[in-house]
């Protein structure tokens, strides 16, 4: 009998790292983020080119160009639709979006709620360290009140952003926060994002070395983090997640704040599911014109 060789489907972290050199800040919690997303996909075991990532603008949204996989550094604050548009042509890819919370909660922040409510299946990953790193150092939608920077020199008189009550306010399906001061764990929610069938929502504490703040670094982090499911935490009640989510800005709590036990159907099922109930009705390809002619 002829042997017969067996071809092994796995891939490895460094399998889904470019060429490219990350040029963060040293230090910046970006670096441990992104080596969680290679672990992550790693462990969901999908070849880069049937994954996509898609951006926005910032530090962060760099993370497109250090993967191996698809990827489009878009325009300030659109990661979500044209992540969406994506996902809606190619429902066989896996998409994932990427972005600062500038990005994500500012010029972006009117696509949230959409892209929440459509619950297609994305990953969107925010790096929320609550300030404009790419651009000097300017205030952030999550930056905390009174906080001095070059665009509220006296403090500011704003009250934040929390995005984890937002998505959780706007019926996100999946959210999650965590902090490249536990790999590990940030590693484990962002697979488990991954593999939850809609839009899943992960905000990465990942702290700016050279605007942030100094409490907000990460072995600061590491002294100070709480892990939901050491508090008893129950991930599959909104309401538990929603006063957990409250501590925002005041502790530092990580782990799977929501997730949906019965995941309502995806956008990209629904299309589908109408596409084929229709198909029966539709006219012959050559009769469509008729439709169009005048009697």
């Amino acid at each position: 009998m002829t042997p017969t060789t067996s071809i092994s489907t796995a891939f490895a972290p460094k399998d889904f790292k470019s060429d490219l050199k990350p040029i963060w800040c040293p230090g910046c919690g970006d670096f441990g983020v992104l080596q969680a997303i290679y672990r992550a996909l790693s462990a969901i075991g999908r070849p880069p080119h049937e994954i996509a990532f898609i951006s926005g603008i910032g530090c962060s949204s760099r993370i497109p160009g250090y993967t191996t996989a698809y990827g489009f550094n878009s325009v300030h604050g659109r990661a979500l639709p044209i992540a969406q548009g994506l996902k809606l042509a190619r429902p066989d890819l896996l998409v994932l979006a990427a972005g600062g919370d500038g990005d994500g909660f500012s010029i972006g922040g009117g696509h949230v709620p959409h892209a929440v409510r459509r619950n297609d299946d994305i990953t969107y990953i925010v790096m929320d360290n609550q300030t404009y790193g790419l651009t000097k150092g300017q205030l952030s939608p999550t930056g905390a009140r009174s906080r001095q920077t070059v665009t509220s020199p006296y403090g500011s008189l704003e009250n934040p952003v929390n995005p984890l009550l937002y998505v959780l306010a706007y019926g996100a399906p999946f959210v999650a926060q965590g902090t490249p001061a536990d790999i590990p764990q940030l590693t484990a929610m962002i697979e488990e994002a991954i593999r939850f069938p809609g839009f899943a929502f992960v905000n990465v504490q990942s702290p700016c070395v050279t605007y942030g703040e100094e409490d907000q670094q990460i072995k600061t982090q590491k002294s100070v983090m709480k892990k939901l499911d050491d508090l008893g935490h129950d991930p599959t009640s909104r309401l538990q997640a929603l006063d957990k989510a409250q501590s925002y800005g005041r502790e530092l709590l990580t782990g799977i704040y929501f997730r949906d036990p019965s995941p309502p159907p995806t956008l990209s099922a629904l299309v589908r599911e109408r596409q084929e109930s229709m198909t029966t009705s539709a006219p012959a390809r050559e009769r469509i014109l008729d439709a169009f002619v005048q009697r």
